[in-house]
């Protein structure tokens, strides 16, 4: 799965347990992307099992879905709290940072900082 992928899934878990419920426009403001945008990444998120789509327009994870989402919200915080602790740096650029590196960092890796932090 692709970073943008990966984001989304993190997106909808996060506005789900915020809100109860999320739609394509609450994805398109949290991201700030536009609702075309937001539109065809939710349909390739269908297609490919993660996500189903209720007729209200309600987005749901499925367990694929959720289980990938919640790994990925792991590696984020995670990563954010051990750029904290390691580096010193704001909980904000620790944030910014984790997005980018919890895409691309190997599991070997995850599971020794995670052992780190334990």
């Amino acid at each position: 799965m692709y970073e943008s992928g990966e984001n989304y899934l993190e997106t909808i878990l996060m506005l789900k347990e915020k809100n109860g419920s999320v739609r394509s426009i609450d994805i398109a403001r949290e991201l700030n992307f536009s609702k075309p945008s937001v539109s065809r990444a939710v349909g390739i998120l269908k297609e490919d099992g993660f996500i189903t789509m209720e007729h209200g327009g309600e987005i749901e994870l499925t367990e694929s879905g959720r289980e990938k989402a919640e790994s990925i919200y792991e590696r984020h915080r995670l990563l954010t709290a051990f750029l904290q602790k390691v580096s010193g740096v704001s909980e904000e650029r620790a944030e910014e940072d984790a997005c980018k590196m919890e895409h691309i960092i190997s599991d070997e890796v995850f599971q020794g900082i995670k052992k780190f932090m334990k």
